[in-house]
C-alpha cells in the first residue's frame, strides 16, 4: 500500500519538525488528511503553493490519500504566472500559505498549520484520468503551462526504489535543502514517509547560520543536493564541519563535476559517511540512477547504475542499441517510474499513459566495462563551430575548474558560442583559454559578464533567461 495511505502504521512516530519547533505525528497527518477529504468530498484538481512547512505537506499527503490531484507550484511563484497557470487549467481550489489568503479574494473552507484551502468556483467539467495523481512543473520553468503528469504507481513506485537503494528507515531525520514542488525535493518527502522518518522542514538557505543550527540541533541524518549546493558547500568549508549525526548525503538535478564529486567521495570516506551522487529527470519520478556509496570514489564521475525495477539501454542516431563500452548514445530508460506524459491545457489531464513505461531522457551517455554510465551532456547542449562538436556543460565544467569560484553559464548555436560569467575582469582570459583548449578560432567564442547566472529555487541553472546574442 502507498505511503499516503499508510499513515497510521506509525501512529505516534513524529512525522516531521518545521524550525520553529512545531512538530505534527503520523496519527495526526493521517486525521488532517481526513479533514481534507471530507471538506473536498470529491476527486478533483487543485493548485497547492509549496513552501518546506508543515502545512504544506499536510495539503500533499491529504491531496494524494483523497484521489484530488494537486499541482504542486512554489509558494514564491510570479503573481502573473500563477493567474497565467489558473486561467489554462481552471483548479477547483487553491491551497495557500495563511498569510496570501487576501491576494486571492477566495472563500476558505479548510485552515490549520498556517495553510488555507480557497474554493476558486471554477465549475470545470473536464473529467481527470484515474490513474492521475500528481502535476509538477517541468524543471526550470514554473511558470510554464507545460506540466508533467505522474501516476499514482509512479509515486509509489519510485518511493520504495529509494527505501531500497539507500536502506532508509524509520531512524532518519532528512533536512529539506530542495522545494517540495521539484521533483528531488519531493522524491526526499516520499522516500521517507514511507519508512516512517522525521523529516526536518526549513525555509532557511543552506548557506545560512539559521540553517546548520537547525540542522545540528535536531541531529538531521542526510540531506540532498544540485551541484550548485556542493560547489557553495565547498565555498563555507564543509569539510571542516562538525556534523556527527550526518550519516548520508546525496547528489543530483544536474552533472557534479568529476573533481568535486572526488572530493565529496574522499571526505566522505574519510568520515565514514555515504555519498550517493544521483540522477533522475521529473518525466521519471526523480530517480532513473545511484551510484552505490561504496564505489563512489572508485568511480567518481559516474552517475551510476539503474534504480532497482529499472533498467538502461544506449541508443544511436538511428536509435540502434549500443551494447559497446565507451560509445556515446541518447540514454534511454524503462521502469514503473517513468511518468504518463506531458499536459499543456486543462483537456490533457483526460489522457493516459503516453510513454508505457519508457523514456528517452535526451541526455548523451557512455557505459564503461562495468556497465556504469557516465553522462557527457545533453543531446540539445551541443554545438558544431567550424566542424567540430562542442559539448556546451563539458565547456562550463572547464571553466570552472580552471578559474575557481567563478561561476559560468553557456549558450549559443552553430555560428557563435555565447560564455557567460559573473568575474567581468577575466572576460578575455577565459576566452582565451576555452580557444586554447578546443582549438576553435577565437571569433566563434563570445565571452560575456553577467551579474548573476539565472537560477531556480532549487539551484539549477536558467538557460533560456540567458541574453540571446
Amino acid at each position: 500500500m502507498a505511503f499516503y495511505n499508510e499513515l497510521n502504521k506509525y501512529q505516534a512516530h513524529v512525522a516531521a519538525i518545521q524550525e520553529d519547533g512545531q512538530s505534527i505525528t503520523y496519527g495526526d497527518l493521517a486525521e488532517q488528511a481526513q479533514r481534507i477529504g471530507e471538506t473536498v468530498g470529491r476527486r478533483c484538481l487543485v493548485f497547492s503553493f509549496c513552501q518546506n512547512t508543515l502545512g504544506s505537506l499536510i495539503g500533499y499527503v491529504g491531496f494524494l490519500n483523497n484521489r484530488i490531484v494537486p499541482l504542486l507550484l512554489d509558494a514564491q511563484i510570479n503573481k502573473e504566472l500563477s493567474e497565467n497557470l489558473i486561467e489554462i487549467y481552471r483548479p477547483d481550489y487553491l491551497y495557500v500559505p495563511a498569510d496570501q489568503r487576501a491576494h486571492f479574494g477566495m472563500e476558505s473552507v479548510y485552515e490549520a498549520y498556517g495553510y488555507c484551502l480557497l474554493k476558486t468556483g471554477f465549475a470545470e467539467k473536464t473529467p481527470l484520468y484515474e490513474e492521475l495523481g500528481l502535476l509538477l512543473t517541468t524543471s526550470g520553468s514554473t511558470g510554464s503551462p507545460k506540466l508533467v503528469r505522474q501516476s499514482y504507481q509512479n509515486i509509489q513506485a519510485n518511493a520504495e526504489s529509494i527505501v531500497s537503494y539507500l536502506e532508509l528507515n524509520e531512524t532518519e531525520k532528512p533536512i529539506t535543502t530542495l522545494p517540495m514542488n521539484y521533483t528531488y525535493g519531493l522524491s526526499i518527502i516520499n522516500s521517507h514517509l514511507q519508512v516512517g522518518a522525521t523529516i526536518l522542514m526549513t525555509t532557511r538557505p543552506i548557506l545560512s547560520k539559521e540553517f546548520w543550527d537547525f540542522m545540528k540541533a535536531n541531529g538531521a541524518t542526510s540531506f540532498g543536493g544540485v551541484p550548485y549546493t556542493y560547489e557553495m558547500l565547498k565555498r563555507i568549508r564543509f569539510f571542516k564541519m562538525d556534523l556527527p549525526s550526518l550519516r548520508t548525503f546525496t547528489q543530483a538535478g544536474g552533472k557534479l563535476s568529476p573533481e568535486l564529486h572526488k572530493e565529496f567521495a574522499e571526505y566522505a570516506m574519510e568520515k565514514g559517511k555515504h555519498f550517493v551522487v544521483m540522477y533522475g529527470q521529473t518525466e521519471a519520478t526523480a530517480r532513473m540512477a545511484y551510484l552505490p556509496y561504496e564505489k563512489a570514489l572508485q568511480k567518481y564521475g559516474s552517475m551510476g547504475i539503474a534504480i532497482p525495477g529499472g533498467k538502461f539501454t544506449l541508443a544511436d542516431v538511428n536509435g540502434n542499441a549500443i551494447t559497446e563500452p565507451d560509445v556515446v548514445g541518447e540514454l534511454i530508460y524503462e521502469g514503473e517510474n517513468v511518468t504518463l506524459g506531458y499536459a499543456t491545457q486543462r483537456k490533457d489531464l483526460e489522457n493516459g499513459d503516453e510513454r508505457n513505461g519508457r523514456l528517452e531522457t535526451g541526455d548523451m551517455a557512455k557505459m564503461d566495462t562495468d556497465g556504469y554510465f557516465y553522462i557527457v551532456g545533453r543531446k540539445k547542449r551541443f554545438l558544431k563551430l567550424f566542424g567540430n562538436r562542442i559539448n556546451l556543460d563539458e565547456i562550463e565544467r572547464m571553466v570552472k575548474k580552471e578559474f575557481d569560484g567563478l561561476d559560468v553559464a553557456t549558450a549559443g548555436t552553430d555560428e557563435q558560442m555565447l560564455v557567460f560569467i559573473t568575474d567581468e575582469a577575466l572576460l578575455d582570459n577565459v576566452g582565451r583559454m576555452i580557444a586554447e583548449r578546443t582549438h576553435i578560432n577565437s571569433h566563434a567564442i563570445k565571452v560575456k559578464y553577467i551579474s548573476q547566472i539565472p537560477r531556480n529555487e532549487a539551484g539549477k541553472t536558467l538557460y533560456k533567461l540567458l541574453p540571446q546574442e
